[in-house]
């Protein structure tokens, strides 16, 4: 009975380490783009399970990507950019389903849309 026990305490652990370590559905190289007040911008996102990641677009150039948070199929994270001298924090919120992502980012000139697949 105790051999048993033990190999369901086992397996048990074995499931929850698993799940533990299952990789955020987020994670990976995203061809968004962005509707902004300019119009759209095409850029790209990767997003890190450690929470890291970096964004690219025309005109804006490369910008680090910190406070990666997955909750389930949502995403929170915050970009800085620079935009023609003047620095502006880009925070934002969304959902992936499967291989596409939707969302907005929030900024000093109100919130715009982005819409993407994984590449």
């Amino acid at each position: 009975m105790k051999i048993l026990k033990s190999g369901w305490l086992v397996l048990s652990l074995t499931i929850l380490v698993g799940c533990a370590a299952a990789t955020p559905p987020g994670v990976g190289v995203w061809g968004v783009e962005m509707n902004t007040p300019l119009g759209a911008l095409p850029a790209v996102l990767t997003l890190n399970a450690d929470g890291s990641g970096s964004m690219s677009a025309d005109g804006l150039g490369d910008a680090p990507i910190s406070g990666v948070m997955y909750d389930g199929n949502s995403i929170n994270f915050e970009a800085e950019i620079d935009a023609q001298g003047q620095t502006l924090v880009l925070v934002f919120t969304g959902t992936v389903d499967g291989d596409s992502l939707e969302g907005e980012f929030g900024s000093d000139f109100g919130a715009f849309g982005v819409s993407g697949t994984r590449n």
